[in-house]
């Protein structure tokens, strides 16, 4: 496997069998494997326990390009990761102002309606413009 994250030592869960099941499939379509190869080495991934013998099976494969759809869904995670910033940093600018408040004993401008909206703007904009094929992050 691919992932730097797997521990040689350490038992495997399903996920990751079925991690390193999907990239075997992936190299038969691509025609890096034969039939034969694939049957042997999904048996093998079947019966592994560790990371290091899973890793062994697919060691000399490439990770395939993400799909159209998985880069979509990534663009997707991460547009919702900022909102949830956003929120945060709501939080904290709405908290800042309500102590201001209260410290003056008078409602005040709500002042973090700028920051906000602008951040907003930006991540409206970023949803909506159009991007080329093949642009974005990697």
């Amino acid at each position: 496997m691919h992932d730097r994250r797997l521990d040689p030592a350490l038992r495997i869960a399903d996920r990751e069998r079925d991690t390193a099941l999907d990239l075997l499939a992936a190299a038969l379509a691509e025609g890096r494997l034969t039939a034969d190869e694939h049957a042997q080495r999904s048996r093998q991934a079947l019966q592994a326990r560790t990371g290091e013998e899973l890793a062994a099976l697919t060691r000399d494969l490439p990770t395939p390009e993400p799909t159209a759809r998985d880069r979509d869904r990534r663009d997707l995670r991460e547009w919702l990761d900022e909102w949830r910033y956003w929120l945060g940093g709501a939080v904290i600018m709405s908290a800042i102002w309500g102590a201001n408040c209260l410290r003056k004993q008078e409602l005040t401008h709500y002042w973090p309606v700028l920051p906000l909206g602008i951040w907003a703007a930006v991540l409206i904009a970023i949803a909506v413009w159009p991007r080329e094929e093949g642009q974005g992050k990697s």
